[in-house]
């Protein structure tokens, strides 16, 4: 398992890394120990080039933030919109704060660890570039936790690697009940959108008592 998926000991060694998205530059502070520290992650990138920004005024959440690229840019792009930004990496979360400052968008950014989230709130979506490596068992148990966190129209978006079972995933959020589409395809990785069904709008699944791990 990687290290990010903790918070890392040790001294922390920062770097700034620069991303347009949606068209604004954003000059973004990360460190070792977090998630794709050096970079914007490719398929993060890829996520962000193929699907436009959501609608202003929407709840939205970022799971698995890591230094916040995701939740920043939907802030800046979204201004009346409040973006949870969930991690249990403490220094990940510290950095996606410290983004969201830089960007002006900390009154409405809210940085998370998964036991702060309060169970009762619903997304109008969910974006993530999921933790894939923590294995099939955990993504799973922790999709089954968060997607019914969906309100009744809502989606959530996130991007996955063919090569790490974007197409196995697809199949196996369908069996178990939700709607799930591809929505793209680029340089080996899937973008997908999963949504309740549309016949009762009701989550397919029952909330387990899991967070992001």
């Amino acid at each position: 398992m990687s290290h990010y998926f903790t918070t890392p000991e040790g001294e922390e060694k920062r770097r700034e890394v620069r991303a347009t998205i949606w068209g604004r530059e954003h000059v973004l502070v990360t460190a070792n120990g977090v998630f794709s520290g050096s970079r914007l992650d490719p398929a993060t990138r890829i996520m962000l080039d193929e699907l436009p920004p959501p609608e202003d005024g929407a709840r939205l959440l970022d799971l698995g933030c890591g230094y916040g690229p995701i939740a920043v840019a939907l802030a800046a792009e979204c201004p009346t919109s409040t973006v949870d930004a969930v991690d249990v990496n403490e220094r990940a979360l510290a950095l996606t704060a410290e983004n969201a400052r830089r960007a002006g968008a900390d009154d409405r950014v809210r940085t998370l660890l998964p036991q702060q989230a309060d169970p009762e709130v619903r997304y109008d979506e969910i974006w993530s570039n999921p933790p894939i490596r923590i294995g099939k068992a955990a993504l799973h148990e922790l999709l089954l936790t968060w997607l019914p966190r969906l309100a009744p129209q809502g989606r959530a978006v996130m991007v996955v690697g063919k090569n790490l079972g974007a197409d196995s995933l697809q199949r196996w959020l369908g069996e178990q009940g939700w709607e799930c589409t591809r929505l793209a395809s680029h340089k080996g990785f899937r973008v997908l959108e999963v949504r309740r069904p549309v016949a009762t709008g009701a989550a397919p699944t029952v909330q387990r008592p899991a967070g992001l791990q």
